[in-house]
């Protein structure tokens, strides 16, 4: 992926998402020790809609390529 690959807007379900995740999983994708999935749930949905009422938009980058395995002949 370059820098100058397109960016579009996030949809409200991929930022509740992203979010979601940050607040259950530390920076190695470990579980946080109290962490409660509807309550990391809950918390992205409000930060979403306070960003949307700030008037905020969250671009994103095009997902990365599936790479391909070579087939064996």
């Amino acid at each position: 992926m370059s820098d100058d690959d397109p960016l579009t807007p996030a949809s409200r379900d991929d930022l509740v998402q992203a979010l979601a995740y940050g607040l259950r999983f530390d920076e190695r994708g470990k579980a946080h020790r109290h962490a409660v999935d509807d309550m990391a749930r809950i918390a992205a949905e409000t930060l979403v809609r306070h960003l949307d009422q700030a008037g905020f938009v969250v671009m994103k980058r095009p997902g990365a390529k599936l790479h391909s395995t070579p087939t064996g002949n």
